[in-house]
């Protein structure tokens, strides 16, 4: 059966990372403007403070794992009263070496490894929207190991290795997505597939989006009555469950319009009974029609 957040990694096709080390000592604070990118940091030794816009302040120690998959403004700082310095992350991303805040010798109160990378994806918008917007892991081993492979690997140049990175990214974000699902997630994928009844209903829809799925007949699926299941299914991702099958259909329509697959095909294959159906239904969904939205992926490509 599939997985549906491998398929939502997939889709994304997160590739080109930058990672920088960072270090904060004594009375220090940044405050970032937004980056719009993914990004992730992870806290090597000592602590410090992540305010991130829209969400509570958190406290950050050795071993914690930190996911913004769009990056909104934040301010990063130590404990001590202070007034941030406002940093621009496209102009202080290009920076190289280890970047220092507050006082320059002696030894840092914390020590981070940040960095950033992209989604391919042109559907990366919808996509990203069923993530959380801050994500919070602590003491997961397999996560600090993997930074590290990442760090190492964007630092050199060797061959092969922005494959590698692109395959390094997509298990980060898979064991750093998998590790969180708890009662505090808010609505998205992760919180539907902690419930293992809507998870079943999630599957069932990413492993056949061409099939003309019901609310009622994804309800029998996992023994829930309609009602409970449309509840249940709507405050957990966030979406209606059929709203939820459109978005799907429509990020798997995307991805099969940039590899110039035919359009009757992909009707057929995202569950539409013919081309003229599906246009209809990808134009009022994406606000353009299908040929010309491949039109312009393919130039794009070129």
């Amino acid at each position: 059966m599939s997985d549906p957040l491998a398929d939502i990694i997939t889709l994304l096709r997160p590739r080109a990372v930058f990672a920088k080390g960072i270090s904060g000592a004594g009375r220090w604070g940044v405050r970032y403007s937004e980056f719009g990118q993914p990004s992730f940091c992870a806290v090597l030794d000592g602590r410090c403070r992540l305010a991130v816009e829209g969400a509570e302040p958190v406290e950050l120690q050795a071993g914690d794992f930190v996911l913004l998959p769009a990056t909104p403004s934040f301010t990063m700082s130590g404990f001590e009263p202070v007034k941030p310095v406002l940093l621009d992350p496209k102009v202080t991303a290009a920076a190289t070496g280890e970047i220092r805040h507050g006082r320059r010798g002696g030894r840092p109160d914390v020590r981070l490894l940040g960095g950033y990378f992209v989604f391919d994806s042109p559907d990366a918008q919808l996509l990203v929207s069923l993530l959380p917007a801050l994500l919070h892991v602590r003491g997961v081993e397999r996560l600090a190991q993997l930074v590290k492979l990442v760090s190492e690997e964007s630092r050199e140049r060797r061959t092969g290795r922005d494959l590698v990175l692109a395959r390094l990214v997509e298990l980060l974000l898979i064991e750093a997505l998998r590790s969180k699902p708890d009662d505090d997630t808010p609505p998205g994928l992760l919180r539907g597939l902690a419930d293992t009844r809507l998870a079943a209903a999630i599957r069932h829809i990413h492993g056949d989006p061409a099939r003309s799925w019901t609310v009622e007949q994804l309800a029998r699926k996992v023994a829930l009555s309609r009602s409970a299941f449309f509840d249940r299914f709507s405050r957990a991702v966030g979406l209606p469950p059929m709203e939820y099958l459109v978005a799907w259909r429509m990020a798997v329509a995307k991805n099969l319009l940039r590899e110039d697959i035919a359009l009757a095909e992909v009707a057929e294959r995202v569950g539409y009974s013919s081309a003229s159906t599906f246009s209809t239904a990808f134009s009022r969904h994406v606000g353009q029609p299908p040929s010309r939205y491949a039109r312009a992926s393919q130039l794009q490509r070129v």
